[in-house]
């Protein structure tokens, strides 16, 4: 039989071993945890006395420069990132003033407040993930970002339909960039399935006589299947590899617009 009375008092002693607490001044309290982000840094969790009673949880700004070292920060809140990181703060009660995100608490609601708020600061961290693990969705906005920052609004037109091609509505072209001696049709590849869509587009178009330059841009190209590669490099004229070599995708772009 399962002596639950010494369960808990083992759970209770051990977490509060993990626990400590340092005056920092100022009234302001510094709480050592064991929560930690990947590099091993512990999070920074500040107390503070309200004056109506009760207890601020504050990182006093920490998580986000902490992020800020590997990541850019404005990022978090657009897009798919942006409706994950309001969906945590609605959720964890946590609110942010500055760049700061903290809680208030009632004082016999410290020991929840403080797991809640290392629970929040651990789901705003997950949010790296969306820049190592690329969802599809955020990777097309990430696309679109950087091909305006690379060229003038005016002259990209996104799902494009090439004028003068036999079911043209079937293969619409993802962006027709203006520019060059020739028009450049480019397409985002995040996964095998759109990399065999984009052959067969382009596929089409080359037998259509349609006179252009393509550029495929994957998510990352390891992840295509061989054939599935191999194919659409026999299509493509230009590739990038990844997304994330911006000065590739930069210098081939610019070679064929301007």
């Amino acid at each position: 039989m399962m002596n639950i009375e010494e369960i808990r008092k083992t759970l209770c002693s051990t977490l509060c071993a993990d626990v400590n607490v340092v005056e920092r001044g100022e009234g302001l309290l510094f709480v050592s945890t064991p929560f930690a982000f990947a590099d091993g840094d512990a999070y920074s969790i500040y107390l503070k006395q309200l004056p109506a009673g009760g207890f601020r949880i504050t990182d006093m700004g920490g998580t986000l420069l902490h992020l800020s070292y590997e990541n850019d920060i404005d990022k978090f809140r657009e897009g798919t990132r942006g409706k994950v990181f309001n969906q945590v703060l609605s959720e964890m009660d946590l609110a942010e003033e500055g760049g700061e995100f903290y809680i208030d608490i009632p004082a016999n609601g410290l020991g929840t407040g403080l797991f809640r708020f290392g629970q929040a600061l651990t789901r705003l961290h997950d949010l790296t993930f969306l820049n190592r693990v690329r969802v599809e969705s955020t990777f097309y906005e990430d696309l679109r970002e950087k091909l305006r920052s690379y060229v003038d609004a005016e002259r990209i037109h996104e799902g494009y339909i090439v004028p003068g091609v036999a079911s043209a509505g079937d293969y619409p072209v993802d962006y027709f960039i203006e520019g060059g001696t020739s028009p450049v049709y480019l397409f985002g590849v995040p996964n095998r399935d759109k990399a065999r869509l984009a052959t067969i587009i382009l596929q089409h178009l080359i037998a259509a006589g349609v006179d252009f330059n393509s550029m495929i841009v994957f998510q990352n190209a390891s992840d295509i299947p061989p054939r599935d590669l191999n194919r659409l490099m026999n299509a493509a004229n230009d590739m990038i590899a990844s997304l994330d070599a911006s000065g590739d995708f930069e210098r081939k772009l610019l070679q064929r617009v301007k």
